[in-house]
């Protein structure tokens, strides 16, 4: 999983996620909508809506916000009309790439996307061209102190845990998709609040790149793709070398 906590390490020490907090929120506030809407407001049937708290738990997204979201969803409060997509791509060097999409245009999304792509030194594939080399995971971020790698492994085992990778102090928790309550809330009970936590597609196998030229349009078509409002995750399966990762952590990609 080392491309994953790398990805994550970069973000965090460039402070992405809190310049992006308000569409960390609109982001989570859609998916409780739609996990709302198709299967239900209440959390303790509804285990897409348990993931969807989870995440907004982790981010500190206030409960007045999680109420409304949830009363949008199941058609208390009017709200708009979310359709779900995934496109898939290949970035440069052939990486992998997979973007989740709530959007209520689907026309918009996928001419921003695409375009995003062509721009980026990359391009769209068909539906199945990339989606096999991913497995749907639960996925936990936690940074600082907490980011032991012995310590995580020794309190969440017993949660199902599967792999914990440690980059500086940045770790990264994979669990199966139905460990994903265990594992919060084992981290809970040791007062460890994770800055992301949720579901997330994790991929097989790695595509490494071998220089920072390469690395630096790897990383830029995953920011731009992020940064696009319908875009909910953009995961890939791209492994750049800590030697390059540790140069772009330090500049804006």
């Amino acid at each position: 999983m080392a491309g994953h906590s790398k990805w994550a390490n970069i973000k965090h020490k460039k402070g992405a996620a809190d310049k992006k907090k308000g569409k960390i929120f609109s982001r989570i506030t859609k998916e409780i909508m739609v996990a709302a809407r198709d299967g239900g407001g209440d959390p303790e049937a509804n285990p897409r809506l348990r993931a969807a708290l989870s995440a907004a738990r982790a981010a500190n997204m206030p409960n007045a916000n999680v109420e409304r979201a949830i009363k949008k969803g199941t058609g208390e409060i009017k709200g708009e009309a979310l359709e779900e997509l995934v496109y898939e791509g290949y970035g440069p060097g052939g990486m992998a790439v997979l973007v989740e999409c709530l959007t209520d245009n689907r026309n918009r999304a996928a001419s921003e996307i695409r375009t995003v792509f062509d721009r980026n030194g990359g391009n769209l594939a068909g539906s199945g061209a990339v989606k096999w080399m991913f497995h749907r995971k639960a996925r936990f971020v936690v940074s600082g102190d907490a980011a032991d790698e012995e310590r995580l492994l020794e309190l969440l085992i017993d949660a199902g845990v599967e792999d914990i990778s440690v980059d500086g102090d940045v770790a990264e928790v994979i669990a199966p998709m139905e460990s994903l309550e265990a594992v919060s809330g084992a981290l809970e009970s040791a007062g460890i609040t994770p800055d992301e936590a949720g579901l997330a597609e994790v991929p097989e196998n790695l595509s490494k790149v071998e220089d920072e030229a390469s690395a630096r349009k790897a990383l830029r078509l995953l920011e731009r793709l992020e940064d696009l409002d319908d875009v909910q995750a953009v995961h890939s399966n791209v492994d750049i070398p800590d030697e390059i990762m540790e140069v772009l952590s330090n500049e804006d990609v």
